[in-house]
């Protein structure tokens, strides 16, 4: 497990799978240990994949200041990564509240980005995280799943701020398939993330959306924006405007997915980011 050091000093671990060329991932969560990412559905059949554990994460050390769990103080992090692995430009893949993190990343260190996936990834950064409304109008799509009318009612007192929400019925929304796979999945979220540090990723003083707005209008790198059919966080048209931050990118709807599409469906997951990591080819027949 090779480790790193933050500007700092907090060290931070990384974990490599795969082979080829690399493949840098920041996780979500927010903050989640990248445990959770597996192996992104099979990526790891052409790329290395180098899958960050944010500090107080995973294997990363918890910092000496926790105020510095907050996603712009964690930027340097990533420039830290860049740097110890010897890359003088990285192909950049982020998933959910990393999102946030790579969007920050790309605006302070255009120049460092060869190409950005941001797959199921909120917009908080542009000052617009996803709606109770929204997440309600994502789970009522699943109104035909036999677990739906007794899951529904504890969703909608979680998107509420319920404090005695079934979370274990709330799980079944954030997945394409709620089978087996989804549930071991979902079980182990609590085991791996920070709770504290999740708290403070999301300080909106981490966040200046004008000015960011701005700066990702200079990013010159092409980016895919890959949302969730069925995800409610952030929704297809949410997740869009992501993709209208960047001069350069494609948007992409994984057909029958939620919000974590290599799991719902890894051939289709798979095959859309290679394809624009190789820069081109034709995605999957589907609605984009």
């Amino acid at each position: 497990m090779p480790i790193f050091t933050a500007p700092d000093g907090t060290p931070l671990a990384h974990h490599v799978r795969g082979e080829g060329e690399p493949l840098v991932v920041l996780p979500g969560g927010p903050m989640r240990a990248s445990e959770y990412l597996g192996v992104l559905g099979g990526l790891t059949a052409r790329r290395r994949l180098i899958l960050l554990d944010l500090r107080g994460t995973g294997d990363s050390s918890v910092p000496a200041d926790p105020a510095t769990y907050r996603c712009d103080r964690q930027v340097e992090d990533v420039e830290a990564l860049r740097i110890h692995l010897g890359l003088e430009r990285m192909d950049l893949l982020a998933h959910s509240a990393g999102g946030s993190l790579a969007m920050l990343y790309a605006a302070r260190h255009p120049e460092r980005v060869a190409r950005l996936v941001l797959v199921t990834a909120v917009p908080w950064a542009l000052g617009r995280p996803a709606g109770p409304e929204e997440r309600l109008a994502a789970a009522r799509l699943r109104q035909d799943e036999p677990w739906f009318t007794t899951a529904f009612p504890a969703f909608e007192a979680w998107t509420t701020g319920a404090e005695d929400t079934d979370f274990t019925a709330v799980d079944a929304f954030f997945y394409g398939r709620w089978d087996d796979t989804a549930r071991a999945h979902a079980a182990a979220a609590d085991e791996q993330t920070n709770e504290e540090a999740e708290g403070r990723f999301h300080d909106p003083a981490a966040y200046d959306p004008p000015a960011l707005r701005a700066a990702l209008a200079g990013v010159g790198a092409p980016v895919l924006v890959l949302a969730g059919e069925l995800d409610g966080g952030p929704r297809p048209e949410v997740a869009r405007l992501v993709a209208d931050a960047f001069p350069n990118a494609d948007f992409a709807v994984q057909p029958g997915a939620a919000h974590y599409p290599w799991l719902d469906d890894p051939a289709w997951f798979t095959a859309r980011i290679e394809a624009f990591l190789a820069g081109g080819g034709s995605p999957p027949a589907a609605a984009e």
